[in-house]
């Protein structure tokens, strides 16, 4: 089997937990959350190409190549290694957008891991996860695949083993911005931090 033909997940992420804890100067959130994965993914194909060119076909709708974290995921990392390989990328939607559900930052996460091999840089996670905070404060978990507890803007990261019941996951079928939640005016950002054992015993509020 070519590496043309293997489907790569990117997986929805929940979080079992969010508190906002502060506001730093550049207008990003400090938070307390615990990020945990589903099943539920999108998939993504990647083709690799000798012309330096990368793309994302067919596009995804209302989601233009400027504005595509696979894409941005890819040059960062070309550019960032000085690498002389592109990519076609082929994405099958499954997660909703605008849903909570990481779905953009996914795509991002796993075309660092899948390039990383594929283009042969041989880039460690820690690298990669630090490559990625540069295009969304979501992507270093991703990249790193496991449950965690997460402070700062979601980077500084303890890998934990919360329990795994059956999540229900509904999608209303409407957009809901995390930029403009995170701008609201009435939103709580004063939050008093708590610890694992505190969430570990049930403290959620």
């Amino acid at each position: 089997m070519k590496p043309s033909d293997v489907f790569w997940p990117a997986p929805a992420k929940l979080n079992l937990m969010l508190r906002v804890t502060g506001r730093r100067s550049d207008g990003y959130h400090l938070l307390q959350t615990v990020f945990q994965f589903l099943e539920l993914a999108d998939r993504l194909r990647f083709d690799v190409r000798s012309d330096g060119r990368i793309s994302c076909r067919p596009a995804i709708p209302g989601v233009s190549d400027e504005n595509n974290l696979a894409i941005m995921a890819a040059r960062l990392l070309q550019q960032h290694c000085n690498c002389p390989l592109g990519v076609d990328i082929q994405i099958e939607k499954c997660l909703p957008m605008g849903g909570g559900l990481g779905g953009g930052s996914s795509n991002a996460a796993t075309t660092l891991v899948v390039l990383n091999r594929l283009w042969g840089l041989n880039l460690s996670p820690s690298a990669l996860a630090e490559l990625g905070l540069q295009l969304g404060a979501d992507i270093p978990i991703f990249v790193h695949g496991k449950a965690a507890w997460a402070e700062g803007v979601g980077e500084k990261l303890q890998f934990i083993n919360p329990p795994e019941p059956w999540y229900l996951v509904l999608s209303p079928g409407c957009h809901v911005s995390t930029a403009e939640i995170f701008c609201d005016s009435q939103l709580t950002r004063d939050a008093e931090t708590i610890t694992i054992r505190d969430f570990s015993a049930g403290q959620r509020a």
